[in-house]
């Protein structure tokens, strides 16, 4: 195996250290966040930094990069107090990763891509049309992280919508069958596809599948 230590990597250069360090850690969520400004502009924007951060309450959380330059998820999600999260899908790749173009704030990423645009009743936040997942979420907090100047945001878990077929009796979604794409570093776009199910890991017992 290649062996790098930490004094290597900060000697290589930007865009080999920026794609090695961000496939590294795994596959992460492949998601959408829309937005609205205060002006009633639609925003989307992909993101992979989502992650679950509890069940009771619901709630997630994920990165925002440094404020340096605008970031208008951040500034909208700030003013209005809203977002809605949507799992891209297979035949979406190209749209959803165009949403990463550096794009004025009174440009709607919708307009630009074959993204649309959907509002469901009593919430004025927009979703995006045809992700088999989606949750519409509120601001709750955010953390200040020091050491490369990026936010953590806090978020709780408004309504959650999703296909049915994706639904096991326990809750559980399976979303390979959504064609939910997951993100290999920054601009790799993958299938994953279910290879097995667990019981509840209890010591002294061995690993029983759910489908034996």
């Amino acid at each position: 195996m290649i062996a790098i230590a930490t004094e290597e990597l900060e000697n290589l250069e930007k865009v080999e250290r920026l794609n090695l360090i961000n496939s590294c850690t795994g596959y992460k969520s492949a998601n959408l966040l829309a937005t609205i400004s205060k002006d009633g502009v639609p925003n989307v924007a992909i993101f992979s930094s989502i992650t679950h951060l509890g069940s009771s309450p619901a709630m997630i959380g994920f990165i925002v990069r440094p404020t340096t330059v605008p970031r208008d998820t951040y500034k909208n999600i700030k003013e209005m107090g809203y977002f809605t999260v949507n799992h891209i899908t297979e035949d979406i790749i190209a749209d959803a990763h165009h949403t990463s173009a550096n794009y004025d704030d009174s440009t709607s990423e919708f307009d630009k891509t074959k993204l649309e645009a959907e509002f469901k009743e009593n919430i004025d936040t927009p979703f995006v049309k045809g992700s088999p997942v989606q949750l519409h979420c509120k601001y709750i907090n955010e953390y200040y992280i020091k050491e490369n100047n990026t936010i953590h945001i806090i978020a709780s878990i408004e309504k959650l919508f999703f296909d049915e077929n994706l639904k096991h009796q326990d809750g559980w979604l399976q979303l390979d069958k959504g064609n939910v794409i997951a993100l290999n570093g920054l601009d790799g776009y993958c299938l994953p596809k279910l290879v097995d199910r667990f019981e509840y890991a209890r010591k002294d017992t061995p690993s029983k599948s759910f489908f034996e």
